[in-house]
Formats: C-alpha cells, structure tokens, sequence
C-alpha cells in the first residue's frame, strides 16, 4: 500500500508553521485595524454555485474537483473564496447589518492544475471582501490594507497595479475597442486566444502569452471607453490612494482571471518572483451577489495564497519575529520530577513556554537537548536544590549560572521577562 503525500500537496511542518503563523498573526492584525471581522464557510459547496460565479473561466472547466455524495448532491471543494463568502452573505441576511459587512476569511482552496513553486492542488487563501458600499473609497481602503499588510511583513520590491475594467454598461465598449485593434493580427494568435476573441475579448488582456503581449504593447488607453460614471469613480480610487500616499501603477493591460469583476481591479506583484510575479489580486464586484439571487450589492476584496507570500518572504531572507523564551526543566533524577512538574505550571502561568523531558536524568544529556532546542534558560533541579531549597538557574545565551531560593521563582522570572504571574 502505497502512503505518499498525494501530488500536489504539502506536509507543513513545525519550523514552517512558524511562517504560517507570522503570515495569519499580521494579517488579522491588519484586518482588525480596519474594522473587518473573520468569516469561515466550508470548504465544498455546491457545484452550481461555482458554475454560475466563475463559469467562464478554466477553473470549472479543468480544475474543480468535484464530487457527488451520497444523498447524490453535485458538490465542489472551494477553488476560491469571495463565491462562498458571498453565498453566505446572502444565506445569513447579512444584509440587514446596520453596516456593510467587512468580512476576511483564510483557509484550504483547490484546484487541480499543475504543481509548480508556490502553487499547490490544496493551497491556502486570505481573502476579504467588502460588501454594501460602491463608494470608490472602499476600493482605496482595501487597496490600501493590502499595501500596509505587505509592508508590514517586511516584504521589499512590491508594487501595485491598478486598472478599470468599466461596469457593464461600458464593458462591450472595451470589448469592441481590443476587437479592433486585435484583429489584423488574429491569424497570428494560438487557437485558444482566437476563442477568447469570439466570447470574451477582455480576459485576453490577461494572456501570458509572448506573441500576444507585443501585439497589447501600443493598445490604446481604455480609460477613453470607460463610462462617465466609471471614469468618476476610478479617478476618486485614484486620488484617495495619491492622498494616502500608497505607491500604485496604472496598468491598461490588467484584468483579473475571473469573470465577476467590474470597475477596479488591482494587483500587487514583486520583481522577485520572476514571470508569475502576482502575489494578491483583488477587485470589485457589483453584480456578483445579485446574481446569486441576493439584492444589488456592491463589493470590493482582494485575496493572496500563503504559499506563494512565504516563498517571496524566504527568498527576501524577511527574518521571523522572535519566539517567546523556552525555559527547559532538567529534573537529575526521577525522584525530583515532581517538584519538577511544579516548577513548569507555575511558569506556565507566568506565560512562559517551558518544557521538561523525563527520559534523561543526566546532566550533560539535558545540556545536549536544550541547546537543540534552542531554550534560553535551564532550571536545574537535583540532590542539593533539594537539600537547600533552591533552584540552579542557567542563562544558555550568556553561559552564565546562579542560584536562587526556590520561593523567588515567580518575582525572578517577572523581572526577567516582564510578564505579571495569573
């Protein structure tokens, strides 16, 4: 029987959930700054849901893994967030909120396309979304919260794209418009980007594809076909973010992969990443929870995968924050492991991390595994702190060792760290 890690996926270990942790702690932080609360929804969902939201694009297509359970429901596991948030916006009422809803979300997606670095078939997203206003400001402030968040984690090179992909009454305007200027140079495009000029010109803005990016090199300004209304409203994007002083780009030739997008859409990307340089995406949405059956409701988000952002978070060597001091027990014989256990709780109420192993009784064996486990200090707790009522206290940094009553514990270890004992 053949166990492996199926393809695709990863086993995220101790030493990395450090990263993981790092990642999820700032962004909540973030997030929280701004007033936006967690959403979790599960992780499959029916399959219509994903048909109706993303139909057009290659996900349903190719990569949702789909399945049909026993009371014989077609169900999909999520290959993106803001369809199940919106879902659950609609399902919940959330509507009624006195507010709109400032939602964040992470957890497993999946999408069965080829591995490649940073990109799994169970990845991980942070997303959030937006939803109850179309004031341009929203935009601003997402866009902003993306940039601070990626500041915030140190990362360096990072920039921002910005376009308008115009609200559905301008939308066949563009469309046109990249039709004309396309066209002589069609029969030189691969079949796949000669269907995508048939039924959806715009997503071919988002091609990678060599021949097809010289063509996009001397494409006109879209801003031109854009609506009134639509200008209006990415000009004020514009100059809330200038206001706010949030470095961006304005970018004619970005669009977002999927088909709900309308108005603004944005990327942040790092030159650090090579070709598929995105590290989060984002847009508004106006259309999306009516067509789910909802009422008009505008909204706004952006998502990132975590894998990716850890990869350009090791490459640009961003060092972890340190982890709070590990004091290790060393117990030098099994008749002190008790007073042992003692010690460890009554620092662990302080807030300390403490750990004791009860195999080893021999002094040069705890020495050994504390400094693989990389603890600052050593308690060292034998015959004569018995005797004498007193704990060895060994600092592991500076190599330095005292001895203290055993009753000043708590106040020597409140000096130490500053915390206050529970």
């Amino acid at each position: 029987m053949d166990y492996s890690l199926p393809r695709g996926t990863q086993d995220i270990l101790p030493d990395e959930v450090d990263y993981w942790n790092f990642v999820e702690k700032t962004a909540k932080k973030i997030f929280d700054l701004y007033n936006f609360n967690e959403i979790r929804t599960p992780i499959f969902e029916s399959s219509q849901l994903f048909n109706r939201v993303i139909s057009e694009s290659d996900i349903v297509k190719k990569e949702m893994y789909t399945f049909t359970d026993i009371g014989n429901r077609d169900l999909a596991l999520r290959p993106e967030g803001t369809a199940p948030v919106a879902r659950a916006f609609i399902t919940n009422n959330l509507n009624r909120s006195p507010q709109h809803s400032k939602l964040f979300y992470q957890g497993p997606m999946f999408r069965y396309e080829r591995p490649q670095a940073g990109r799994y078939r169970q990845f991980h997203q942070i997303g959030v979304e937006s939803i109850g206003s179309d004031h341009p400001f929203s935009d601003a402030e997402v866009i902003t919260m993306s940039y601070r968040l990626f500041s915030s984690l140190g990362l360096k090179n990072i920039k921002i794209y910005i376009n308008s992909v115009g609200s559905d009454t301008c939308r066949p305007v563009i469309e046109a418009r990249i039709k004309q200027f396309l066209a002589s140079n069609l029969s030189q495009l691969s079949e796949n980007l000669q269907e995508k000029f048939k039924h959806n010109p715009l997503k071919m803005l988002d091609s990678k594809d060599e021949t097809l990016q010289t063509y996009l090199s001397g494409l006109p300004d879209m801003r031109e076909a854009l609506s009134q209304q639509s200008k209006d409203h990415f000009n004020f994007v514009i100059s809330y973010l200038d206001h706010l002083n949030i470095p961006f780009e304005y970018k004619p030739t970005l669009v977002r992969g999927l088909d709900y997008y309308t108005e603004t859409v944005f990327e942040v990307v790092s030159e650090d990443l090579g070709a598929q340089n995105s590290i989060c995406g984002g847009g508004r949405y106006n259309n999306l929870i009516k067509n789910l059956g909802g009422s008009h409701t505008p909204a706004v988000g952006f998502a990132f995968g975590i894998e990716r952002l850890i990869m350009l978070l090791k490459k640009q060597n961003i060092s972890l924050p340190n982890q709070p001091i590990l004091v290790y027990i060393a117990a030098l014989g099994k008749e002190y492991q008790m007073e042992c256990i003692h010690i460890a709780e009554d620092l662990r109420n302080l807030g300390l991390r403490v750990t004791i192993d009860y195999n080893k009784i021999d002094f040069n064996s705890h020495i050994k595994l504390s400094q693989k486990m990389e603890a600052s200090y050593m308690i060292i707790f034998g015959e004569d702190e018995f005797d004498n009522k007193t704990l060895s206290i060994k600092d592991l940094h500076k190599r330095k060792q005292e001895s203290i009553p055993a009753s000043n514990l708590i106040p020597y270890f409140e000096s130490l760290t500053g915390l206050t004992y529970v």
